[in-house]
């Protein structure tokens, strides 16, 4: 009997699956769904159905990645949440203007925190935080609390934990737990996004629990980390935040295992977003210093991916220089909502017929209920919104026409549409793929109505818009893999300006070829990786722009899932090591490890309990994880005169079923 594993990621658009036989390696089927968002167990089940064996009982593990938490993110869909600091310096963070980087406006200042030596900075305000928790407990879903220096003494956020929790009844995400860095803004940030997506996660990984009992498969669950390696689906249901760049992490992984490649570049074209990665040495490269997400600098420990906001099912409109401009708002392709709707098919093909057209981008910019809301919608207009959606998906003109209003603001359309209560329909690749033919699921007649309504507004025929776009896609990923490789800013500036930037230059130069005298050529040294199902269709004019290769492995359509079935588990555990002063002199050395700390008389003795115990706590979690036999690795890295950073790394396979 042969031993299958499944892998399965969902994104923000499709949700993938792959089944493999464990000992081979050899993919033996492939399935590709649309990601249904207002009920994730239908599109996974529909995934196991097109996979699963005669029987069930081959499956041996199954692994899972997913984009909704870099998704939720990067488009500002995080639940609310309430962020509690204690003990930070509020006029330290508005000198340096950090309010921004902490993931929320919701953030509020306690007394309280420690020192660097773990000592008592000031007594905690716990009075107040029981106050302020009771009276955000109805307009948040979760709290976050950071406290100054909690690595190294995290007794004044196990109390707030403790007093929040009696107080609302909702999550409580202690920052102590998730980062040990001491950047005290960054974990903050790490603390803010998990509990931001907590929900989010919790929510489809029951979705999966829920799917696998209907179909009797008892096998372990396991989620890919940010980082590529795997988590037992019990540790990732409270630590969302570790899945941030989980389905990019998982691509990268995927495109190495099916293009059998050591150095690339691998770009993932997905609904949503395309990712770019480096891949060197046969692994993905990781960024040590803490991941970017959107605009937020976090304490994760994950790959180093580059996403962006643009994909299959990017909006495609103007921007204020009246050039095209595509995402990073994801939006339903026309196309797919009028083969849904038949009444929305009829709308488009005939825009000229309606009262409220205006000839403008809105028109065909359709809004529906994506999903119930979980609690009562305050503003008055956006409840009548919904009651009007709930017969049908409108026009944006004819709901703001019902309503005598101008503008979505004035019925809180961004927060419905943040909260995916509300969903919008638009003009984007997809549909364009839908009239030259290269993908046509659904209405095609339709996708054509509006990209010839969208392409007349600037005087185009639907041909220069759909070359137009193809260019804009091309140049703009090309950019993007040149700005992640080199890690140098190509921004771009508004027409009426003349760049005075030499590397801009270049790179348009490398494009265009347009001086008469002087010329610029940028070569990629290694090839690209192309997966996502736009792949072979976007990155070819990449590929060719970086004078390189372009490898289109076999399944590249489903990489990511092979990656979600291709990785071990893996944890990190770090101590320092850090000298006792008096005077001048050093008189011993510390080694903490999380909250512990121990002091030790020679730096040698220091240096082996540090590794002793970190090397027992990440054999410990990684065995809790779902590793099987897992071995160790160490680092020791100078951390400063006589100080050192100690990282044990536990690596194994997953435990099968």
């Amino acid at each position: 009997m042969s031993d299958l594993i499944l892998g399965i990621d969902t994104g923000g658009t499709y949700t993938d699956g792959v089944l493999l036989d464990y000992h081979t390696r050899e993919v033996l089927a492939t399935t590709k769904t649309l990601t249904t968002r207002h009920d994730l167990t239908e599109c996974i089940l529909k995934a196991l159905d097109n996979l699963l064996p005669e029987d069930s009982g081959t499956i041996r593990l199954i692994s899972i990645s997913t984009t909704l938490a870099t998704n939720a993110i990067a488009e500002g869909k995080g639940r609310p949440v309430a962020l509690f600091l204690l003990g930070y310096d509020p006029e330290l963070v508005k000198q340096f203007r950090l309010e921004g980087e902490f993931a929320t406006d919701n953030f509020h200042y306690f007394e309280g925190g420690h020192t660097l030596h773990g000592e008592e900075q000031t007594p905690l305000a716990l009075t107040a935080i029981i106050e302020q928790a009771a009276t955000l407990k109805d307009s948040v879903e979760a709290f976050a609390v950071s406290g100054y220096f909690s690595p190294f003494n995290p007794s004044h956020e196990k109390r707030a934990f403790t007093a929040i929790r009696e107080a609302t009844g909702l999550p409580v995400v202690l920052g102590h737990q998730l980062a040990s860095k001491l950047n005290s803004v960054q974990r903050a940030t790490t603390a803010t996004l998990n509990a931001s997506l907590l929900s989010i996660l919790q929510d489809f990984i029951l979705a999966m629990r829920k799917s696998l009992d209907e179909r009797a498969i008892t096998a372990p669950l396991m989620v890919v980390r940010g980082n590529g390696a795997l988590m037992s689906a019990d540790v990732a249901e409270n630590l969302p935040v570790e899945t941030v760049h989980s389905g990019p992490a998982a691509s990268a992984i995927g495109a190495r295992f099916l293009a059998d490649q050591d150095r690339a570049v691998v770009i993932d074209i997905g609904g949503t977003t395309t990712d770019i990665a480096v891949i060197d040495g046969g692994q993905v490269n990781v960024r040590e210093e803490g991941t970017t997400v959107g605009n937020y600098r976090t304490a994760v420990r994950a790959a180093d991916i580059r996403s962006i906001g643009l994909g299959g099912d990017s909006i495609i409109a103007y921007d204020v220089d009246e050039r095209i401009s595509i995402g990073p708002s994801r939006v339903t392709p026309i196309a797919y909502l009028a083969h849904q709707y038949p009444q929305v098919a009829h709308e488009v093909k005939h825009l000229s017929h309606h009262s409220f057209n205006k000839r403008s981008p809105d028109s065909i910019e359709y809004w529906f209920l994506q999903r119930e809301p979980n609690r009562l919608v305050k503003n008055d207009l956006g409840r009548k919104v919904i009651e009007m959606l709930r017969e049908r998906p409108m026009a944006l003109p004819e709901i703001l026409e019902r309503l005598g209003i101008f503008h979505p603001l004035q019925f809180g359309g961004q927060s419905l549409i943040k909260e995916e209560i509300i969903g919008r329909a638009a003009l984007t690749p997809t549909d364009l793929l839908h009239i030259n033919g290269e993908y046509t699921p659904w209405d095609q007649e339709a996708a054509k109505s509006a990209a010839r309504h969208i392409a007349s507004l600037k005087g185009f025929s639907v041909d220069e818009l759909i070359e137009r776009v193809m260019t804009t896609i091309a140049e703009r990923i090309t950019a993007e893999v040149v700005a992640f490789v080199s890690k140098q800013s190509l921004r771009r500036v508004p027409d009426y300006i003349h760049p005075d930037d030499l590397g801009l230059w270049l790179f348009e130069e490398n494009l265009h070829s347009k001086h008469p005298y002087l010329g610029s050529k940028i070569s990629l040294k290694i090839p690209i990786i192309g997966i996502g199902a736009p792949a072979a269709i976007f990155l070819p004019r990449v590929a060719e722009h970086l004078h390189t290769s372009l490898i289109i492995p076999p399944h590249f359509q489903v990489a990511n899932a092979v990656g979600a079935v291709s990785g071990s588990v893996m944890i990190h555990h770090e101590a320092w090591v850090y000298p006792q002063s008096r005077g001048m002199h050093i008189v011993g050395y510390f080694v903490q490890s999380g909250s512990e700390r121990q002091r030790f008389s020679r730096l040698s003795e220091a240096l082996d309990y540090g590794k002793q115990i970190t090397g027992e706590q990440a054999i410990a979690e990684a065995i809790e994880t779902g590793a099987i036999d897992p071995y160790l690795e160490f680092e020791q890295l100078p951390d400063g005169a006589e100080s050192y950073r100690l990282r044990a790394r536990a690596i194994g396979n997953p435990q099968l079923g």
